[in-house]
């Protein structure tokens, strides 16, 4: 499926459109993956980076790549 956006030129003049496209696939996955729409595998997939790229735009983004609370995973070591 192909998405047309139509955006005012003075805000594409400062960018390449492979640029402004690389960085639209990135933030709509880290929004799809942050919302647990999508595992980090298809997010990494649609944004067109390997699992590990795509874990450190996460931690650049501030995008947990773990969702467990501090005492759950207190509570896990405990009962090892």
């Amino acid at each position: 499926m192909q998405i047309a956006i139509d955006l005012p030129n003075d805000f594409v003049s400062f960018q390449s459109v492979a640029e402004i496209e690389k960085d639209i696939r990135l933030s709509y996955a880290l929004w799809l993956f942050k919302d647990t729409k999508v595992t980090i595998t298809k997010a990494a997939e649609l944004a067109h980076l390997d699992i590990y790229d795509f874990m450190a735009a996460c931690k650049q983004n501030q995008v947990p790549i773990i969702d467990i609370s501090r005492q759950e995973l207190l509570d896990e070591l405990e009962g090892m």
